[in-house]
């Protein structure tokens, strides 16, 4: 691994990761131990220590990598051409026709193989 490439990550960005743990950490913490206060309350105060985090790791270079990756991905998303109705419910049944086979197949093998395994032990007729 090139430890060169290891080095370029800038304190300011580590130390934001370790600070977005420690809030998560702190906001489930906090969100059990106000057990007594209202859930919708504590959600909204979850919800809000979730945010900053995000917001906070928006700001540092694994963020933005993993932003311009979202982005990207919701572009290829949208390239995807998507199966009509018609070929969704054929293939679905399809693939129900086929489990049920295979289901089939599988219960005659093993009743098969249960009558062969009670005839060699002598427990059946």
């Amino acid at each position: 691994m090139n430890s060169q490439a290891e080095a370029d990550v800038p304190v300011l960005d580590i130390v934001k990761q370790v600070l977005s743990v420690v809030l998560v950490v702190a906001g489930i913490a906090g969100f059990y131990y106000f057990s007594d206060v209202k859930l919708l309350f504590r959600v909204i105060g979850l919800l809000a220590v979730f945010s900053a985090v995000v917001a906070m790791m928006l700001t540092t270079g694994l963020g933005r990598t993993v932003w311009v990756f979202a982005l990207e991905s919701r572009q290829e998303v949208k390239k995807v051409v998507w199966p009509n109705r018609e070929e969704t419910v054929r293939t679905t049944l399809l693939v129900f026709a086929m489990v049920s086979v295979v289901g089939l197949v599988l219960w005659l093998l093993d009743t098969f193989l249960f009558w062969g395994v009670r005839l060699l032990t002598g427990q059946g007729g």
